[in-house]
């Protein structure tokens, strides 16, 4: 890919969450999440993006979405695991991808709201109509993804410099 091609980055809310008697970090999926998590997988498939990176949280529920979502797709990219998306603000999200290596063109982001959707919305400069319509009428429910664009290095990555280009959502 040369330089001057956009990154891409996908914000992946993780599918839906059981409640049972456990820690927050520890919440499993619930069966439609299991459900919805595979479907995702399929849909991020039918996206063409070759992932180049994973960055998932450590909590069970998106780990789990990660391992069900991930078989859907044609190759599997390297996953890191990192504690910080774990109840993170959009700006802690930004900082942890602004430390991406340079090499990494299209990442995926698994994590939790409200630091998911805030990230969508605080780096979204320009937009896509459909998918604007779509994400203000949906919000970012469990096992919801957007698909945004920006120019630079992943240091570069601030507020209002990507576009949304695409957004899913298993109650479309």
């Amino acid at each position: 890919m040369s330089s001057a091609e956009p990154r891409r980055i996908v914000l992946f809310r993780h599918a839906k969450a059981d409640w049972p008697q456990v820690a927050g970090h520890e919440r499993p999926l619930a069966e439609r999440g299991r459900m919805d998590a595979a479907v995702a997988g399929r849909r991020l498939a039918d996206t063409g993006i070759p992932f180049d990176l994973a960055l998932c949280s450590t909590a069970t529920r998106t780990r789990e979405t990660w391992k069900l979502a991930v078989q859907e797709l044609p190759h599997r990219p390297r996953t890191v695991y990192e504690e910080r998306l774990y109840e993170a603000s959009p700006g802690e999200l930004i900082a942890v991808l602004n430390e991406t290596s340079g090499e990494a063109r299209n990442l995926i982001l698994i994590g939790h709201n409200p630091g998911v959707q805030g990230l969508a919305e605080v780096l979204t400069d320009a937009a896509d109509d459909d998918a604007r319509e779509r994400m203000s009428r949906h919000g970012f429910p469990a096992g919801a993804f957007a698909v945004l664009t920006f120019e630079g290095s992943w240091k570069s990555l601030e507020p209002g410099t990507a576009t949304l280009h695409d957004y899913w959502a298993p109650t479309e």
